[in-house]
């Protein structure tokens, strides 16, 4: 009988020390990637993609339990996990309440920027529970991403997307912490490559309308916005003197307009990326 309990007694030692280590395990994002290979697909050679908003409302059961497992994640329990798994977690959060706010309209919008009003947009919509509190999109973006210099990283540009043609392209997986670094260098490469939204062009750089808006964020990471896209040349195919035109400032660079249109409606024939 002494072993026994001694034998459950030890048990239970064993499941106190291990919980610690229970609750700092990454959050399963399983659930949004299934969704996004059902329901995304890359268009032009896998510059941009397209979102099947119909798909996702056919599963919207699927996707209101994995928005429901994010909301229950607790801020102690957030902060335990190591930088990338909570930078995946925003991101993909981002990205799955911004399906969600689609397809709550009804009819489904031409543009994002048609939901709410001129004094509540759609980044504005407190319509989310994340860590512990009511959130709405800018929340996330700015609060807790942009805001938080342990987190921030300017290629989440690339990846946090606004539900819009001129919007980086939502990828057809869900953002991991083990493969974070990569993905958000694929995202990066993929959307400075597509001619469309930033070229080249008779001496003049042009470039998309992201980095007029935060110019700040990428002057904070490579000191100049012209040096941040010196360091992206080989994706701009940009020739070697207009990069060092670029570090020392004497590039011109203009930025495009931008296509707030759905990104519902494909855009070319579907390809692998």
């Amino acid at each position: 009988m002494v072993y026994v309990q001694r034998g459950l007694l030890g048990l239970l030692l064993l499941a106190l020390s291990v919980s610690p280590a229970l609750a700092e395990r990454p959050f399963d994002h399983g659930a949004w990637d299934t969704l996004l290979r059902d329901h995304v697909t890359w268009q032009r050679q896998g510059r941009t993609s397209t979102v099947d908003y119909d798909g996702f409302a056919t599963d919207r059961q699927a996707l209101h339990a994995y928005l429901e497992r994010l909301s229950a994640v607790s801020a102690e329990r957030f902060q335990q996990w190591p930088r990338d798994a909570r930078l995946a977690f925003l991101i993909n959060a981002y990205n799955a309440f911004t399906v969600e706010l689609i397809l709550r309209q009804n009819p489904r919008p031409d543009s994002i920027r048609d939901i709410g009003s001129i004094f509540r947009g759609p980044w504005k919509q407190r319509f989310f529970t994340l860590l512990g509190k009511e959130r709405t999109l800018d929340d996330v973006e700015h609060g807790l991403i942009r805001d938080n210099p342990a987190l921030m990283d300017a290629r989440i540009h690339f990846a946090v997307n606004c539900a819009s043609v001129g919007c980086p392209a939502l990828r057809p997986e869900a953002y991991t912490a083990g493969a974070l670094d990569r993905q958000l260098d694929d995202a990066t490469g993929r959307f400075l490559s597509d001619r469309q939204r930033n070229r080249y062009r008779d001496g003049v750089l042009e470039v998309s309308s992201i980095f007029d808006w935060y110019q700040e964020d990428f002057e904070a990471a490579a000191g100049s916005l012209g040096a941040w896209l010196a360091d992206q040349g080989d994706a701009l195919a940009l020739p070697g003197d207009a990069r060092q035109r670029l570090r020392a400032g004497d590039l011109e660079i203009d930025f495009l307009d931008y296509d707030w249109s759905l990104n519902g409606d494909p855009a070319g024939q579907s390809t692998s990326p």
